[in-house]
């Protein structure tokens, strides 16, 4: 089996940056206990294997113990809650500024201005004074606002938590990540407002997911998780009195913790590697074939749709992919069919109709390729035991459209 050459890169070998695990969520109250020490994810180079997650997961349900006192004040609005400021305050005290700050929750304009800074709740929006409320009439902040030359025209308004991870995101990522910069570190900025924090925005901001009426309803997500942490209407504890927001809060901050942690972690140490697999697979394609519309990996299992379609017009592609090869945990040959970007079930080339469905010497009697395995019977995927095999299917497919 000869792969392009370009493609010889071991994954192993991809190195990024040095994580520096240190969440540091905890109670609203001050105390004296001493911060969390972290050093040993200091020197832990950054790997593609899932230790570092589980490390960094430890480290923060630890630092979810730790009371330290820092001088600053966040302040926030005080009664129901909802996941943009709970997003925002965390994010907050990612910083070396805020780290494990006081959040002061209150509605009275004496009280917020004696704080710090103050998100969610106001009536300004003020960078300069560290105020980012996003309530009043004459707003219109987006994550692309000011950012010149992009206009990709994003409908969704910026909640508490947009605004602060405008200001303060590259600086959270930074905190976890020092050596990402450049290019990567404005990759993952992107990609984790993309991911996560858009759909607070537009939550909290009034934006529908879909301009049709929708098939189904989702309450599985940050923004209703955080919801069903504020107590009930009629929740009283044991001494017959309403539940403590504030108690709440801090678990509702937590959990927007844990799932920044999570996209951001998969997003560096996942995604970003498998981006460099595909952009050396889409720059090799007229070695793998001379069509140019077929690609392979040396390995299966990475993510590589979304990365291909931003690669193809990044790298100008010209005519646009159809086939990806790769292998998958079996050591079999895979040919699967690129989708429509956008539609998940239509693909831009599907394996020939007559194929589909036939498996194993059939399908090698109807093809006259040695290897084949099968093919799927809605025609995106089917299995070559051999490379040669599958590049000659994806081939073959090609050809069938071309006449």
């Amino acid at each position: 089996m000869q792969l392009p050459p370009l493609l010889f890169t071991a994954l192993s070998t991809l190195r990024y940056c040095k994580p520096r695990a240190s969440f540091h969520p905890s109670s609203i109250a001050f105390s004296s206990s001493p911060k969390p020490t972290l050093s040993s994810h200091h020197s832990r180079l950054y790997s593609t294997s899932s230790n570092n997650y589980s490390s960094i997961m430890s480290d923060f349900k630890r630092a979810k113990l730790d009371d330290s006192v820092s001088t600053k004040v966040i302040g926030t609005h005080s009664g129901s809650f909802q996941a943009d400021e709970a997003m925002g305050c965390f994010l907050l005290r990612q910083l070396p500024e805020y780290r494990l700050s006081k959040i002061v929750r209150s509605r009275d304009p004496k009280v917020l201005e004696t704080c710090d800074i103050v998100i969610d709740v106001g009536g300004v929006y003020d960078h300069e004074k560290k105020r980012y409320d996003h309530h009043q009439r004459d707003y219109d902040e987006r994550f692309d606002s000011g950012k010149e030359g992009l206009t990709d025209g994003r409908c969704t308004k910026l909640s508490a938590s947009g605004l602060v991870y405008r200001h303060y995101g590259k600086e959270v990522i930074k905190a976890y990540y020092p050596n990402l910069s450049g290019e990567h570190l404005d990759l993952v900025y992107t990609k984790i407002y993309d991911s996560l924090l858009e759909a607070l925005d537009a939550i909290d901001t009034g934006v529908e997911m879909s301009t049709t009426e929708l098939v189904y309803r989702d309450t599985t997500g940050l923004s209703s998780r955080v919801a069903r942490l504020n107590p009930r209407w009629n929740e009283v504890n044991e001494n017959g009195e309403p539940p403590e927001y504030d108690e709440r809060f801090m678990k509702a901050s937590n959990l927007c913790g844990e799932d920044f942690l999570a996209v951001m972690t998969k997003i560096v140490e996942s995604d970003l590697p498998a981006r460099e697999v595909v952009e050396k697979a889409v720059l090799a394609r007229l070695e793998t074939d001379p069509s140019g519309e077929i690609i392979c990996f040396p390995t299966g299992g990475l993510p590589w749709k979304g990365h291909l379609y931003e690669l193809e017009k990044l790298h100008k592609v010209e005519p646009l992919i159809k086939f990806v090869l790769y292998t998958d945990q079996g050591g079999m040959w895979r040919v699967q069919a690129v989708t429509v970007e956008g539609k998940a079930f239509e693909n831009r080339l599907s394996l020939p109709e007559e194929w589909r469905g036939v498996r194993d010497e059939d399908l090698e009697k109807l093809t006259n390729i040695k290897g084949c395995r099968f093919v799927h019977a809605a025609g995106f995927i089917g299995g070559n035991t051999y490379f040669e095999g599958a590049l000659e299917m994806a081939r073959i497919a090609l050809q069938g459209s071309s006449k």
